[in-house]
């Protein structure tokens, strides 16, 4: 699998950089690392000196789950036995992405906190993809970017291998049922667009387990506006806040490593 690596310019301070997994979106078909470009994550080089690290994860068209979880967890392994190299502190690894790379962010985080793999500082699951199954804003939506029919298209070559039911929380993770010990977490989301729902009640199952979790709505405009329309009021006000959040994360936010190997190959 091929990382995009993206990396500050300057001295390494002392104490290591932040580093970020950031997990491209497309609904678990489309999509490339390259869209970081277009992301929330690349400000985090240029304004915070973050090392970002975004993989290269195998597409369902080509292999269904796990293969993309799995994908993400080897990325997350190489940040952490990486983290001298790439002058990051391994207390600090956060994880984040936007819709499918949202879905992925989250499940990542449950998987690793389950399999007592790599510790997560926070979480960054922008209007992420979670839900399986219907929910108020996701049925008999048409707005533009995803709407209903792809969402429906996009799960169903996701989730093709699965048989049991239900369906596991790695693979749509609306389906976890303890949010307990969970990384603390920021996430923005439209009303307009399919994840609204879902979104909500991503963050409010994580405060209702004790966990460090907000999200900021913005009214009426579809999936990914912000990095489909930057120019946008509202999209500045989102990247404002979210950068806000990560600068109080890089403060704030620390998971001590074990220090032992964790990837899967």
């Amino acid at each position: 699998m091929n990382l995009l690596l993206l990396c500050p310019k300057g001295s390494t301070p002392p104490a290591g950089r932040p580093s970020v997994l950031w997990i491209h979106g497309g609904g678990y078909i489309t999509g490339m690392p390259e869209m970081v470009y277009m992301s929330r994550a690349k400000n985090l080089v240029k304004k915070y000196g973050a090392v970002v690290v975004c993989p290269d994860y195998r597409l369902a068209g080509a292999a269904p789950y796990p293969a993309a979880l799995l994908d993400c967890h080897n990325a997350l392994a190489y940040l952490k036995t990486h983290a001298a190299q790439l002058g990051v502190r391994d207390d600090q690894i956060m994880v984040g992405g936007e819709s499918a790379g949202s879905g992925l962010t989250a499940a990542l985080c449950m998987y690793e906190k389950d399999i007592g793999g790599i510790h997560i500082a926070f979480q960054m699951p922008l209007y992420p993809m979670l839900d399986n199954e219907d929910t108020e804003s996701s049925r008999n939506n048409h707005a533009p970017v995803w709407n209903t029919r792809r969402n429906h298209y996009g799960w169903a070559r996701y989730l093709r291998g699965i048989r049991e039911e239900p369906v596991p929380a790695y693979a749509a993770p609306a389906r976890c049922t303890d949010y307990t010990g969970l990384p603390p977490a920021y996430s923005f989301v439209s009303t307009a667009e399919p994840f609204y729902a879902e979104t909500l009640t991503y963050i409010e199952n994580l405060k209702q387990a004790g966990v460090a979790a907000s999200v900021d709505v913005y009214p009426g405009l579809f999936h990914a506006f912000d990095m489909l329309l930057p120019f946008l009021k509202f999209s500045r006000r989102a990247a404002a806040a979210f950068e806000a959040h990560f600068e109080r994360a890089m403060h704030s936010c620390f998971a001590e490593q074990t220090h032992r190997d964790s990837g899967i190959e």
